[in-house]
């Protein structure tokens, strides 16, 4: 079968990936659309093996917070190029809400979790396949309190969690806030 560019450009809209990956799937499935969709997940998630191994020291921490409850989480690339991608931050909101929302209590309970049409596992394997860089949740941590609870995130890469007893939402966040913010470059 003849592979079009409409057949491409279709693949490459629903799955977010580079032409060429999109063409090659198509190619190796015989322009079947629904098969090349799962013959580039099953790609994903082998790439996604191989690029574990590589170093992942750059990202951003996301944070979600909701009456008495707060999560941030530790999402890791390889570049601050990718950290500061448009689909990277997305994945990273979108995993700050679905934490909160689970109230998932650690990094392998989150990765199970169902979001957006897959589970966060599946999600990220799809974006290291879109993006060509190791992505990697590294830490989680929940706060939830009968008290206040302010949140702050510095710069994407500093993150507070306060919890007050008494006081209001603005109090705990000008706190997070204050606590986040490198003291010596106040001085």
């Amino acid at each position: 079968m003849e592979i079009t560019a409409s057949m491409v450009k279709e693949l490459r809209e629903r799955s977010g990936v580079g032409m060429m990956e999109c063409k090659k799937a198509l190619t190796e499935n015989g322009g079947d659309i629904e098969t090349a969709m799962e013959w580039l997940r099953k790609q994903g998630l082998a790439k996604a093996d191989k690029k574990a191994g590589r170093v992942a020291a750059e990202g951003r921490i996301a944070m979600a917070a909701d009456a008495g409850k707060a999560v941030m989480v530790e999402i890791n690339s390889e570049t601050d190029f990718v950290a500061k991608d448009e689909n990277f931050i997305k994945f990273c909101d979108l995993v700050a809400k679905t934490a909160l929302s689970s109230g998932a209590g650690d990094i392998d309970a989150l990765k199970a979790v169902a979001a957006d049409g897959g589970t966060i596992e599946e999600l990220r394997s799809a974006l290291v396949l879109k993006l060509g860089e190791n992505i990697q949740l590294r830490r989680l941590v929940a706060l939830k309190s009968d008290g206040t609870v302010g949140a702050y995130v510095h710069g994407g890469r500093i993150g507070v969690l306060v919890e007050l007893k008494g006081g209001n939402g603005e109090l705990a966040r000008g706190i997070a806030a204050y606590t986040g913010v490198d003291l010596r470059a106040i001085a």
